[in-house]
Formats: structure tokens, sequence, C-alpha cells
């Protein structure tokens, strides 16, 4: 198991760009399947989960040439199995993209339970609710694994394709409405997609199947009319910022009381991110033309009280509100920050699981509840021994860490490297003092 050797509490300076969205680039490796022809991806961003992605396209038949400088290529004239490996989808989440491509291409999938961050109960409910509605069929299969665990199998089929339909999503989920999106892509007629998820990365992948050759109406609203086709166009696609890793930036910078400008940034994503980073005295100043924030290491950080002297509350909620995925970062943010406030994740039952490790670093925090925690700032951080839980715990960890007195060692840093570029040696081209270890009793 690898990890971070950190040394805290030394400023950070200088400019960090921003990589490609990896909650974009996941979805449009799995719709590059639905075509037979070649498709360029600029921006990929080389990261865990996006190798175990194009790692499973290849299994399933595709040719995927190396990720360089952000270039990579699909081509898949033909799909050479309908059945996902248990070892690459049990790693990801968004394994389960793949049973929409798969139906559009094959009639049929298996696909087994998908992996990704433990922090809760994630449904799958809404994705079968979706292709039964196409007009596929559903079989689960249970059966013991090798250590006596129960492993779950989903078997789909639709032997006459999918036929287009009125959907409705019984919660906005982007994964569901990404497969729906998919699916419909390819099924025959028109379908509508009721109560759709509406996030940045969403719009990526709709406009990726529009250069394709998809017509889609209502892109960026909660309604999707989606003209299936059976005739896919080779594709150019430029894969936007990831505006979760600039909500990240802004986090470390703010912790750490460092300068920084943080580049490659579309400003037109980030509204409620500055809003919510604003309400812990965080200030940002943003270039629209230049596609850039910067964060002044000159600030005093203070929690701005709700009217009536009351305790703010920061919350996340379906775009274009606070996005869940920060929900870490702002945290450990809110540490550093004079003042009291609630932090409120509404969608994950365990995702504030990690203020345990936080709490052993000095922090003052109380867990109210598997959804909320009470945060008293500032309080001063100190180096200790902590492991990486998720990919956004694991950064806000790190943040903790580079901010805190004292040496730090964190575990499992492959849950980072899921969805951050290299982040020790951007880190390090910023000054921030990071060692990468591994542990040779695994070799």
């Amino acid at each position: 198991m690898s990890g971070f050797i950190v040394e805290g509490n030394h400023k950070l300076s200088g400019a960090i760009r921003i990589a490609g969205n990896k909650n974009e680039a996941l979805p449009l490796i799995a719709a590059a399947l639905i075509c037979r022809k070649p498709v360029v991806f600029e921006n990929m961003p080389d990261i865990g989960d996006v190798q175990t992605m194009l790692a499973l396209a290849r299994n399933l038949g595709a040719d995927v040439s190396t990720i360089v400088n952000g270039r990579c290529s699909l081509n898949a004239p033909s799909i050479s199995t309908s059945s996902l490996p248990v070892e690459l989808s049990s790693k990801i989440r968004g394994s389960i993209l793949f049973a929409s491509a798969l139906l559009v291409r094959t009639g049929w999938a298996q696909i087994p339970q998908p992996g990704g961050d433990t922090i809760g109960r994630r449904r799958i409910d809404t994705h079968f609710l979706v292709f039964k509605a196409l007009g596929a069929t559903l079989k689960i299969k249970r059966t013991a694994s090798k250590t006596d665990s129960l492993q779950t199998t989903f078997y789909l089929e639709a032997k006459r394709g999918l036929t287009g339909a009125t959907i409705y999503l019984d919660e906005a989920s982007v994964t569901a409405t990404e497969n729906a999106l998919i699916a419909a892509a390819g099924a025959r007629g028109a379908t509508q997609i009721q109560n759709a998820a509406s996030e940045p990365h969403v719009q990526g992948l709709c406009r990726f199947l529009e250069k394709m050759g998809v017509k889609i109406q209502g892109i960026g609203s909660n309604v999707l009319t989606i003209q299936g086709t059976r005739s896919f166009k080779p594709t150019h696609h430029h894969i936007g910022p990831d505006y979760i890793e600039a909500g990240s930036f802004i986090g470390l910078a703010a912790a750490t009381r460092s300068e920084l400008e943080i580049t490659n940034v579309d400003m037109s994503v980030m509204r409620m991110i500055l809003f919510q980073f604003e309400n812990l005295g965080v200030r940002v100043e943003g270039d629209p033309k230049k596609r850039l924030l910067r964060v002044s290491g000159r600030q005093k950080l203070a929690i701005r009280k709700d009217f009536g002297n009351a305790i703010p509350k920061i919350e996340d909620n379906p775009w274009p509100g606070f996005p869940a995925d920060l929900m870490s970062i702002i945290l450990v943010t809110a540490t550093q920050s004079r003042g009291t406030c609630l932090v409120h994740e509404k969608m994950f039952e365990s995702r504030l699981f990690f203020v345990d490790k936080l709490i052993s670093m000095g922090a003052q925090i109380v867990l109210c509840d598997p959804h909320r925690a009470l945060i008293v700032g500032r309080t001063q951080l100190f180096g200790a021994s902590i492991s990486s839980p998720d990919i956004r715990a694991g950064m806000a960890l790190l943040i903790a860490a580079l901010a805190a007195k004292g040496k730090s060692t964190i575990q499992n840093i492959s849950q980072i490297d899921r969805g951050y570029y290299r982040i020790d040696e951007r880190l390090i081209d910023l000054g921030a003092r990071i060692a990468r270890i591994s542990d040779r009793r695994k070799n």
C-alpha cells in the first residue's frame, strides 16, 4: 500500500492548472462504445478511475490508445464480449455505465455489482428502472465467491433492441441520467427523461452525443428529449475542466494561507462554489477571460453568520447547488476559519465519517449524525498517521496535513490517485513537502 509523508505548515505559491473533468470523462468512455467508428478525446485526465474505465473498454473489445498530453482515442468496430470482469468492475462505480452501451451494441449485458467509494449506500435501482422502461429485461443472480462473500450479477437483455419511452427518474441521479442518455441515443424513436440530473458533466455527455449525430433537446434542464439513431459519426470531443478540482485547490489555498493562481477554470460553473467559500471568509478573484482564479494568502478567514447571529449551514444540493463532492473539502476549510458552522451532507450517510481523523489532528468537530457535522474554528491541526477512505476525503486529509504542524503519514493514497492527477508532483511544484512511499512488504 502506497502512502504520503507530508511535512505541513508551509505556505504554497504559484499556479496550478485544472485537469479534465473526471466525472465527464467516465461516461464519455462508456458512450464511445455505441459508435463503430473512431472517437478522439482531448483533455482526458490520466487518473486511476479513467484508467480503470479504459481497461474495461479494452476488455470489451475496443482499441484504446494511451493517454498522451490529454489525448486519447477509442475505436470499437466490434464488441468481443458483453460481460464485464468482476475484478475491474469492483474498482469503480462508473462500470455500470457500460450496461447502456452494451445493450445498444449487442442487445445484452452482464454487469457485476459496481464498486466505488465507500461513502454509504448508493442506489442502482434507478438504472434498472430506466432499462426496463426502454424495453430491457433484468435477471439478478447471487452466488458465493471464492472468499465466501456474496457476489451479485445483473443480466440485462433487449433482444429486439431498445425502444424510446417517457422515463421519470425516481431520483435525480447523475449516473442514472447518463445511462439513460446513452441508452436513449441508440433506442428506436424518442425518449424523454424527466427529473434528469443537469450537472456540467451531464451536459458534456449530451454535447458529445450530439456530435455523434444524436438530437437532444433541453440540455442543462431536468427534462431531456432524445431522438435515437443507429448511425453514429466519428467524433472529436474536448472534456471540460474539473470544477471539483478547482474547488479543492481553493480549499487548499485557504487552509494553508497560500497565494495560488488556479488556471483553466470554467467560471460559468463556479458560482455556488465561490459563494459557499465566501461564507467561510475565503475571497477569490476571478478572471473569466483568462479562465483563472486567484486566492490571496493574506486573508483572515471568518465564518459569516446568518441573519439574527445564527450559526450558518453549508449543505449540498443537486446542480446548480453546491456539489456533494466538495463537502469534505469545505469541511476541512471550515476548521481553519474563525467561527462555527454546520455542514449538512444530504446524499451519503458515510461521507462524513472521515472527521474522526480530523479530530485526531486537533480539529473541533461534533458529528451530530451521519449527515451533519458542527465545526468550530479556527483550530491548530497537528500531524498524524491517517488513512484515505475515499477520493474526496483523501484530498481533504491531504489539505489538512499540509495545514498542520509537524509530519503526517497518509495511507491508502490510491484513493486520491483515482481522482487527482499526479497530485503530489503538482503540489511539490507549489512548494509542498510531500514524499510518496511504498510498502515494500507487498512487493
